[in-house]
């Protein structure tokens, strides 16, 4: 407080001061500019004067002030003592009484606990006497068990002694009884005992080798029971889903003619014209005593089909001459060409099958113009495809691959004309030059067993084309060739030594041996059955399956007199 009132006093002097001084410095410059020198010298006298009369009045000023601010500090520091005094006295009391509040809390507390835990301890005391009175209790039970479970084993060992002493005398007994036993049953029987051991033993093997007889027996047939059933089954269902067309394809190899004129225009002067169609075409033209009709005759189907459908153009035409006979083959050429390429891509897209060759579609194509036993092969092989497809898909297998093999089975039959060998070489080059996978390739290979299947599409394919081959209607033979194949059939059973009667039945499918009982017997009849299944196989061409059946009976005769 002093402080501040001496910091006011100063602040007030010096602002006296500057005020006096800003005075005189005006009036200085004042008298300056008005009186002169005189001027000044009074403005001078009187700025002093002034000056030491500002000066004491300020020092006086400021020292009363100056007591005057003393004592105000000294009254109030005395009052800020004294007021501090008090309220020091009043927080010590205050203090005072809260730590004996606290304290007498805390005692309270304190005591509380002490008994709580005096009372629990109490009551565990009384909990353990109780435990410990109950273990006295079971311990006193125990040992009355124990005493009474030591003397019923003490019995029991009595018993067990006296048993094995009773044992021990009946199995002397019983020795002596079943020796005797034996001893009577030996003169009996007069037989000793290891003699019946091994008779019954003999009995026992023969019975056991019977009942194992018959139950491989019942096995093996319920076996083939349940296969064939399975295979009938999906079979039947591939055929009932193939919607293939049973009227067989006849191939055509006569032109009809509008007239008996026609012959010689075809002919030709000194026979040019017939000499130009043979060189054009590669086909042998046969003209006889048929009236209106002209007979094409070549081994190649395609070149047969390229004459047939010249020569037709020539006949609508009239003009019949060599250049003509030019123009219209290469248009017959083309057209068949066309054909091909249309019947091939028609194949593909009817079997669902894709990623063929090119060269490949276009021998698929040609197998519509070649006929096995007046079968279309290109029909056949869509029809191979579609039950391949459908079995493989009953049977979990590759339906896409199945598909591709049925379709390419055959494919080496459009070369045949070309190519020397089995149609079967033939389309297993063509599928390795084309790169096809290798169970199309085994597949074809293995469709008439010329190696032995080892895949289910090989199998599958190989089912099919049994299928589709040996349906009825689906191919058809001349009547000399189909006798022929039936003598060969009895002929080839008739040559092995016991065989007494020989009867080809259902169309050459099946033949049935009666063979001479005392020649062969039971056991020769699986391999007689077997040789000439296998002969059939090597010497004779066929469609489809060939059953072998081999009977065999014996007739025992006597009279009643």
């Amino acid at each position: 407080m002093t402080i501040s009132i001496l910091l006011a006093a100063t602040e007030l002097s010096v602002t006296a001061v500057v005020l006096i001084l800003v005075a005189l410095v005006v009036g200085a410059v004042i008298g300056v500019f008005v009186g002169g020198g005189k001027a000044k010298r009074d403005v001078d006298a009187q700025v002093q004067e002034a000056e030491k009369r500002g000066v004491e009045k300020g020092i006086e000023q400021r020292k009363a002030t100056a007591e005057a601010a003393i004592g105000s500090a000294e009254q109030e520091a005395e009052r800020i003592r004294s007021s501090a005094v008090r309220e020091a006295d009043d927080r010590k009391k205050s203090a005072l009484v809260e730590a004996k509040d606290e304290i007498f809390r805390l005692r309270s507390e304190a005591e509380k606990e002490i008994k709580d835990r005096r009372s629990e301890m109490a009551r565990q005391e009384r909990r353990i006497q109780q435990k410990e009175e109950s273990l006295d209790k079971k311990s006193e039970h125990f040992e009355r068990k124990e005493e009474q479970l030591q003397a019923k084993l003490h019995a029991a060992d009595e018993r067990l002694a006296e048993a094995e002493e009773i044992k021990k005398n009946g199995t002397e007994e019983i020795e002596k009884l079943k020796r005797s036993q034996i001893d009577m049953l030996e003169r009996i029987s007069e037989l000793t005992r290891d003699q019946a051991r091994d008779q019954l033993l003999q009995q026992l093997d023969q019975d056991l080798v019977h009942e194992k007889a018959l139950k491989i027996t019942a096995y093996e047939q319920q076996i083939k029971t349940t296969c064939e059933d399975i295979a009938r089954s999906h079979i039947s269902m591939a055929i009932a889903k193939c919607a293939a067309e049973q009227v067989s394809e006849v191939a055509v190899s006569v032109v009809p003619l509008p007239n008996d004129e026609m012959k010689g225009r075809i002919i030709g002067r000194e026979g040019r014209n017939i000499r130009s169609i043979e060189s054009l075409t590669g086909v042998d033209l046969i003209i006889d005593d048929t009236p209106e009709a002209i007979t094409l005759s070549c081994f190649d189907p395609v070149r047969r089909e390229v004459a047939r459908i010249a020569l037709e153009k020539l006949i609508l035409d009239g003009r019949i001459h060599p250049a003509s006979i030019e123009e219209k083959v290469d248009k017959a050429r083309r057209e068949v060409e066309k054909r091909i390429k249309q019947e091939g891509e028609r194949a593909v897209l009817e079997t669902n099958v894709h990623g063929l060759n090119p060269e490949l579609i276009r021998l698929l194509g040609r197998l519509t113009f070649r006929t096995s036993y007046r079968q279309n092969v290109l029909n056949h092989s869509i029809e191979v495809a579609t039950l391949s497809g459908i079995l493989a898909s009953e049977l979990g297998v590759d339906a896409n691959m199945a598909r591709r093999a049925g379709l390419l089975h055959d494919i080496g039959k459009a070369l045949t004309a070309e190519i020397e060998g089995s149609h079967v070489a033939i389309g297993v080059d063509v599928c390795r030059k084309y790169k096809e996978p290798a169970e199309v390739i085994h597949a074809v290979e293995a469709h008439h067993n010329d190696v032995e299947p080892r895949t289910a599409i090989a199998c599958i394919v190989q089912a099919a084309d049994a299928i589709s081959a040996a349906r009825p209607g689906a191919r058809s033979e001349n009547l000399e060739s189909y006798i022929k194949r039936l003598q060969k059939l009895e002929e080839i059973c008739m040559s092995y030594e016991g065989v007494e009667k020989c009867f080809a039945m259902q169309a050459g499918r099946e033949v049935r041996i009666m063979v001479k009982p005392e020649v062969i017997d039971d056991e020769r009849m699986v391999l007689v059955a077997r040789e000439i299944a296998q002969q059939i196989e090597n010497d004779m061409e066929y469609p489809g399956q060939i059953k072998v059946n081999l009977i065999r009976e014996s007739r025992v005769m006597d009279v009643a007199k």
